[in-house]
């Protein structure tokens, strides 16, 4: 298993039996880019911030390869990425009461390809500004490594949240997430103008009031 740096929000004494949200940060990025929302999203989860193991020098990290400008991946290395970080999810889940994912960007395509993998696993999802895996670029992936048929028959709540105007998502990834996400889950989509690639106040807001409904009001 890959040894993550995770950062998390309480003591390991004090999870036990919490609601866990695993924060999961963009390309380039890494584990202290997504931590700072965490004074503003609802208390009762534990949060754990987990840093893609792949160092591409400095304080960047990626979680699998991908060409920036053209925004070019293989999906196989999305699927060896996601296979590594099912190890450490499988390690932690156990200490709490459910599971929740929010990925930013590519945070978003890994959080996404492991709800489709094990659609029973999590309680709801959180993607912003950021895309699904297309199973079918690069070399693709083995059939049936997606789940969605069964993920569309748990109905998961997922929260998708960008701005039209995104200048770093391409609008086949947007097209392809578009179809994917309204076939397959419980879909709350919300456009914030301004945002860019970034993530703004009043999203922070709606991502809280989403977690709490979803998640802490469910159970």
């Amino acid at each position: 298993m890959q040894n993550y740096e995770v950062i998390w929000s309480r003591d390991e004494s004090a999870r036990e039996g919490t609601p866990l949200v695993v924060l999961l940060h963009g390309y380039g990025a890494n584990g202290q880019d997504l931590a700072g929302l965490i004074p503003h999203l609802p208390q009762e989860f534990t949060y754990a911030a987990v840093q893609a193991p792949v160092h591409m020098g400095g304080g960047a990290y990626t979680w699998f390869d991908l060409d920036v400008q053209r925004l070019a991946y293989s999906s196989m290395a999305a699927h060896d990425a996601v296979e590594d970080l099912w190890q450490w999810v499988d390690a932690v889940k156990g200490q709490h009461s459910s599971v929740t994912l929010l990925g930013f960007s590519m945070g978003m395509a890994m959080a996404t390809s492991l709800l489709r993998t094990r659609p029973e696993e999590f309680a709801a999802v959180v993607g912003l500004s950021g895309f699904a895996v297309d199973p079918e670029r690069g070399e693709g992936l083995p059939e049936g490594y997606f789940k969605d048929e069964e993920l569309k028959a748990k109905e998961v709540p997922f929260f998708w949240g960008r701005d039209q105007e995104d200048p770093i998502i391409h609008s086949d990834h947007i097209d392809y997430t578009h179809r994917w996400a309204t076939s397959t889950v419980k879909l709350t989509k919300v456009l914030y103008a301004g945002a860019g690639h970034g993530i703004v106040p009043q999203e922070i807001g709606h991502v809280g009031e989403f977690l709490t409904h979803t998640v802490l009001e469910a159970r």
